[in-house]
Parts: C-alpha cells; structure tokens; sequence
C-alpha cells in the first residue's frame, strides 16, 4: 500500500508540465482547432492539407488572409479573436512567442517590430539570448530583433549584450553581418575589448577561416585595439585550441622582432603541440623560449609531460618530472594531473595513486580535474569500489563537483551492472548541495525501471519533479515499463493516461508491452479503453508533427 501511495503523492506533484496540453484543451481555442467538424475534415484526408492548417492559424495570429475561401468560416468576433490569441500565446516560452513573430512572414521592419511590441513578453537579457540561441533565425531576423531589443529600457547597452549577439552570428557563419554589429558597436560608442575580439577570431577559427581570423587580428587597428602581446595571444589560443597549430606557429615565426613575445606565448604553442604528441616541435619551441631568455615555469613543464604522454614516452616524461627539483621548478597540480594522466593512458593505476599521494605529502592539493580524472579511469576499468572511494576522499576534501561532472560519473555506471553504485553517487552528490541534471536523472530512471526496482524510481522521480524538472516523454516511459516489469499494471495505465493528458504519446513499444500484459491479465476491458484513448493522441501528434514540418511549433 505504501508503494500505492507513493504513486499517488507523485502523480499530484506532476500535474503541472511545461507546456501544459490540458490548458489548451480547456481554453477557448478548442472549440475552433478541435471541433467535430475538424476532426471530420482530417479523418477524410489522407494528409492533412496544407491551407487547412495555415487558416486555422490565420484564426489564432493576426495573418489577414484576404484570398482564402476557409478563412471565413473560422471567423470569430474581434473580442473572441484577441481571447484566443491570449490563449494561444500561454503554453509558449517567451522566445517562442518573439520567434514565431517571424514565422507569420510579415512585410516591413515596422510591421515586425509592432508585432514584437505586441507579444507580451518580459523582455530580459536572458530572453534575448535564448530568442537568438534557439530556433533557426536568419542573420537579417536576428539583427532586426537585436535592433528592436537594443532599444528597451529592461536591455543594458552594453557590452555583453553585444556579445551576445556576436556569438550567436559567428556560431551560424554569418560573418558579414557580425563584422556589422561590430562596427555598430563603435558607431554607438562602446569601445570593442580583447573577448569581443576572442568572440569573434574564435568564430572565424571554428569556421577553418583561419586566415580571415589572422586578418581581423592585423585589422585590430580599425576597431580601436592594438596589436599587441595580449591581442597574439589571444589568436595563439584560438588557433591551438581549434587544432592549428601550425598555422599558430607559422604566424608566430612571421610576426617575430614585431610584436613582442612574452612566456605565456610560447606556453601556448607547446600546448598546442603537445596536444598532438609532437615532441620534436615541443623541443624546437622549449629552444626559442629559452633563446629569447624565458625560463619553464610549471606551465610549460605540464604540456612537455602531457606531450610526452601522448606519444608513449611515459620513461622520459617520469625523468623530466624527477629533475623539476633540480632545475628549480617545484611540481605543481597541473604537473601532478599530467602525470596522472600519463599512467592513465597505459592503464597503471598503481602508479596514479602513486602520484595522487604525492601530492600531499608535497604540499600541493588535488584540484576537481585530479578527481574527475582518476574517478573517469575507475569507472571505465569497471573499478567501482575505488572509484567509489576516491568520489568519498573529493567531498571530504571539500570539492563539490559540477553538475556536468556527475552526469559523467552516472553515465558508464548506468551502462552495466546494477544501479546501487550509481544510487550512491548520486544521493551523495545530493547531501552535498550538487545539483542533478536531467539527463542523469533520466539515466537513474532507465536504469532502475530495467531492473524493476520501482521504489527507488519512484523517489527518483519525486527528486526530479522537486528539482523543478518536468517529466517528459522518455521519463514516462521509463516509469510505466518499470510498473509493468513488477506486475503493477493498473499503476502503469493510471501513469500513461496522465502522460497522454500532458500531451506525451509514448512510444510504440511501451504502449505494447503494456497492452499485452493486460491482455495476458484478462483485463480485456481496460486494455481497449486504453486503446482508444492511444488511437486519439497519436492522431493528435500525427498533426502536431505536420505543423511543426510546416514551421509552427506548438
């Protein structure tokens, strides 16, 4: 009976979803998208026409339709219409609403900004960002809602909303309108610093416009920067951390007795090489560096180590770091990592905890990135018992790991065997204060409902609804196969008909899986009600599915 309860005390914590379909069924806009005679009209087409859904929106948007014969037979009253239009625009996210402005293909830069006035949104930087982020505008819908943003009273002038939008062009390769919100910037008296121009080679690098990434850096002039050691620097990351580094150092030679070098340039290009094992150019690079009168620090001896790792050399990167003293050089965390690192790679564990030792008895602590590496390596060894222990060794230290960082951990361990490692994972993790993220929530859920331990899925699920996440498709089928793996059908059918009242049809192989249990169960009866109820929703995602192939995402 307590389980009973459980599922009850869980079904009332998720009757509010994102986009809430029982809204929509109960709103006014019902009666006109959902009417008899509309279900008549797509039952009697073999697909649905094309007309026909553009004038059941033309009823919901203000589109004027002049030509269309159907449009008048949708027709409401004024006061109706704008109720509706209310109604419609509540189950959509604020992006949602300013980018679907752009799908009714209106006709003038006034005629969208007024429709943008007139979507009722909160406007905020945060709104900007994901409208621009999201969706699939173009680059002239993208300048023109920037445009018409820029200019509200909630949207600071500043640079880092102009950041934004400068990352979101570079990201879709519209080039040619970034380099004119760049020069807008000027003309509006905001003065380009050293990551608007990071914003923008990066952009050109992820591109492989490598060498229009080196021009803009000669350029720098223009926008009122300088060509200077930090500016280099800047393109040197860009280009090692794209994987071009010879293009890196071939500037870096050209531009030599011009611009001057400092050590963290030369640090830069030994980690690009080290990156690809290519420890005769980390040679020929440490000689420049000490030619031109810079001494390793512990950053460069970090990417020697990582370099000679990466191509086996494990003996002479072990020499380099037992003569670190010697040089003057004290063995930092990085260089501690590095080696970690190393003796991951040829699978010699005992040697990591060697290092991973040491490193205390040197003064010098573990960081996140040493626990994140060594827990990595026992998770895909199959080593969960140390893995386990050193995770207990990282919260004692203090160190709270990421929420990315326990997805990480979760994963492997919701590959194989059963799921009391990654239950310990993750209820330590939350003791802590570290937050889930969905997806591991969603790997929790898959992998218990598998093993049937419904109890522990169900508290899963209540955590997850708590979290502010809102159950969707995958969460549910995850649910209703884990009811049916123990037997507990009426749960499962009382689970699926909630997730069909928030609009999420599940798939086709839980829904069977179900139904023959109740068939098998002689639960005849139940097994065709349920039947009916999964005939009418997926005709209903059958034509959500045709209006969002037509552009509109309800």
């Amino acid at each position: 009976m307590a389980f009973h309860g459980a599922l009850h005390s869980l079904r009332s914590l998720s009757r509010a979803p994102r986009y809430p379909l029982s809204y929509l069924v109960h709103s006014p806009i019902s009666s006109s998208l959902f009417s008899t005679h509309d279900e008549h009209r797509i039952k009697n087409q073999s697909t649905l026409d094309e007309s026909f859904v553009l004038d059941q929106l033309s009823n919901l948007l203000p589109i004027c339709r002049s030509n269309s014969s159907t449009a008048t037979l949708f027709e409401p009253s004024n006061s109706d219409k704008q109720i509706e239009i209310r109604a419609v625009d509540g189950f959509l996210l604020p992006d949602e609403k300013l980018r679907g402005v752009f799908l009714q293909k209106l006709r003038g830069t006034a005629a969208i900004e007024h429709a943008l006035d007139n979507g009722g949104v909160d406007l905020s930087v945060d709104v900007v960002a994901q409208v621009v982020n999201r969706g699939g505008l173009g680059a002239e819908a993208m300048l023109v809602f920037f445009n018409w943003a820029i200019r509200k009273p909630t949207i600071a002038k500043n640079i880092e909303t102009y950041h934004i939008i400068l990352k979101a062009l570079g990201r879709r390769k519209f080039f040619t309108y970034m380099m004119q919100i760049l020069h807008h910037m000027r003309a509006q008296g905001i003065s380009p610093n050293l990551e608007t121009i990071s914003i923008v080679m990066d952009s050109f690098v992820r591109a492989q416009h490598v060498s229009k990434a080196i021009q803009m850096f000669r350029n720098l002039e223009e926008i009122g920067l300088e060509c200077d050691t930090e500016s280099l620097n800047l393109l040197l990351q860009c280009l090692c951390q794209r994987s071009h580094v010879g293009a890196a150092n071939s500037f870096l030679n050209s531009v030599k007795g011009k611009i001057q070098f400092n050590g963290n340039t030369y640090n830069i290009i030994i980690g690009g090489w080290s990156r690809h094992g290519r420890v005769s150019e980390i040679e020929r690079i440490l000689e420049a560096m000490v030619a031109d009168g810079f001494s390793a620090d512990s950053s460069t001896f970090s990417f020697i180590l990582e370099g000679l790792g990466r191509a086996g050399h494990i003996d002479d990167a072990v020499e380099i770091f037992d003569s670190m003293k010697g040089k003057g050089c004290m063995p930092d965390t990085r260089v501690y990592n590095a080696m970690i690192s190393n003796f991951i790679s040829v699978r010699n564990f005992d040697e990591c905890v060697r290092y991973y030792k040491g490193m205390s008895s040197n003064s010098c602590n573990p960081n996140i990135d040493t626990y994140t590496k060594l827990i990595a390596a026992f998770l895909k060894a199959r080593k969960v018992a140390d893995a386990l222990e050193m995770f207990d060794e990282m919260l004692g230290q203090g160190l709270v790991p990421t929420t990315g960082t326990i997805t990480f951990f979760i994963e492997p361990l919701c590959s194989y065997g059963p799921p009391y490692a990654a239950m310990m994972i993750y209820k330590k993790a939350r003791k802590v204060g570290c937050r889930i993220s969905l997806s591991a929530y969603k790997l929790l859920l898959m992998r218990l409902s598998r093993f049937g331990k419904c109890g522990m899925l169900l508290n899963i699920w209540e955590d997850m609804q708590e979290c502010g996440y809102a159950s969707d498709k995958e969460v549910y089928d995850y649910v209703i196969n884990g009811l049916c793996n123990i037997g507990h059908l009426e749960n499962a059918v009382l689970v699926m008909e909630e997730s069909l009242q928030k609009g999420f049809c599940p798939s086709r192989l839980v829904y069977s899986k179900l139904n023959n249990k109740l068939l098998a169960s002689n639960k005849v009866e139940r097994a065709y009600k349920l039947f009916l109820k999964i005939k009418h929703a997926r005709r209903y995602d059958n034509a959500q599915r045709f209006w969002r192939s037509k552009g509109w995402h309800f």
